[in-house]
């Protein structure tokens, strides 16, 4: 099971983790881990094109973990960019776990890590 935790400071988000493997297919043919990933790399890379900002990123090797961290300071008005593309990226991966919620499991407003 993919698991995403959504971490956020005043009620913006502030980090996200994803970490596992949905194995709702074959090796090759895994819709959910598909969506989820092309979900959350695509708002990755939007965020650090569209905003011109260096996020904190680490992979596992193996594809089964991405933590991402929103840098400090930020300009309310890039923030506000930033915040509204990952909360695109929220409500997309919420779209996923509505209907997959067997391979995928969303924590929103956790504690700041």
């Amino acid at each position: 099971m993919i698991q995403v935790t959504v971490y956020r400071s005043n009620n913006q988000i502030t980090a996200f983790t994803m970490s596992g493997h949905a194995d709702s297919g074959p090796y090759g043919y895994d819709l959910v881990c598909a969506g989820v990933s092309a979900v959350s790399i695509g708002a990755v890379n939007a965020v650090m094109e569209l905003c011109d900002l260096e996020l904190g990123v680490e992979q596992g090797s193996d594809g089964g973990y991405l933590y991402v961290t929103i840098p400090e300071p930020l300009d309310t008005r890039l923030m506000d960019k930033v915040q509204l593309l990952f909360e695109g990226m929220l409500i997309s991966l919420k779209s996923i776990e509505l209907e997959y919620g067997q391979f995928i499991q969303i924590k929103d407003n956790q504690e700041v890590k």
